[in-house]
């Protein structure tokens, strides 16, 4: 019996797409369609759910951006397709996307790299210094974070990575 394949949405920066391809994507947490979000979202059809979770991962990455000033100012997703058994879904609250994971995704598992194109980096800039802030409540906050989450990230094959990092890496 094969361990069934789950899309997992990974929150990453443009320097942690460098080391994708030797070592992997080192992330303890992902987001994925979980019985909690399908439950919250029980009107939703599969491609809207994904979404949600998608969208949960772009937000995590002006988290990580935060925290990581030297880092080009674009939101990263890494789609990738993981084996069940890779994966915790924990009994997080109603509505939850939030997955464990155990151990690094190997590239080979990379579906499709997800980036900020060069037009959302003012926007994606101000956004990362006032996301914790927008979590917190602030409505002001939360209204520059959705101008960042107003530009939709561009798609990527996994083949065309080194081409990603040169384009992200020249335009900040």
């Amino acid at each position: 019996m094969t361990d069934e394949l789950v899309r997992v949405y990974l929150p990453a920066t443009v320097p942690m797409l460098t080391m994708l391809a030797e070592h992997g994507l080192a992330v303890s947490q992902g987001h994925a369609v979980t019985p909690m979000l399908r439950e919250w979202y029980a009107e939703g059809d599969e491609e809207e759910l994904e979404y949600v979770a998608f969208t949960r991962a772009a937000q995590d990455a002006l988290q990580l951006l935060r925290h990581d000033p030297a880092a080009p100012r674009r939101r990263v997703v890494v789609s990738a397709d993981l084996p069940a058994s890779a994966i915790s879904r924990g009994e997080g609250e109603l509505g939850s996307s939030v997955v464990e994971l155990h151990g690094a995704v190997p590239v080979k598992a990379v579906a499709a790299l997800h980036v900020d194109g060069a037009a959302a980096v003012p926007d994606v800039a101000a956004a990362v210094q006032v996301v914790e802030e927008a979590l917190a409540g602030d409505p002001d906050a939360q209204f520059t974070v959705d101008g960042a989450e107003d530009h939709e990230l561009e798609w990527y094959d996994p083949s065309e990575l080194d081409l990603l990092l040169r384009d992200a890496a020249g335009q900040g």
